[in-house]
């Protein structure tokens, strides 16, 4: 399985951005999928999770509201579209996978910097 993260950019406070992590070798349909960040002044924060069966969702408190996880299974892909973004949302962005069955994350996309900053 690999995962290629995408979207990350600049973007002023209040705005919007979608990321994507595209999946190969593997249907992202039967992966429960994860989207982590990270900066350097907090450790690292799963921000959102949709899991394989019934598509179930989690997110952080931190962006409850905010940020909406999707999945097209059609593209192999699932979003992270992060409205109303804060200076405090600037990090990088992994996607991580979840095997059927496993207790961990087993696979990493290489990760998409967000910056929020006017």
């Amino acid at each position: 399985v690999q995962l290629q993260a995408s979207g990350g950019g600049l973007v002023q406070p209040g705005g919007s951005l979608r990321l994507s992590c595209a999946a190969s070798g593997f249907s992202l349909s039967h992966l429960s999928i994860a989207w982590f960040r990270r900066s350097p002044e907090k450790v690292r924060e799963e921000v959102s999770c949709i899991t394989d069966t019934f598509s179930g969702t989690y997110y952080a408190d931190s962006v409850k509201g905010r940020f909406t996880i999707s999945r097209d299974n059609a593209k192999n892909t699932v979003y992270l579209q992060m409205n109303s973004l804060t200076p405090e949302d600037t990090a990088v962005y992994y996607c991580a996978a979840s095997l059927p069955g496993s207790t961990k994350y087993d696979y990493w996309g290489q990760g998409t910097q967000v910056t929020v900053s006017s």
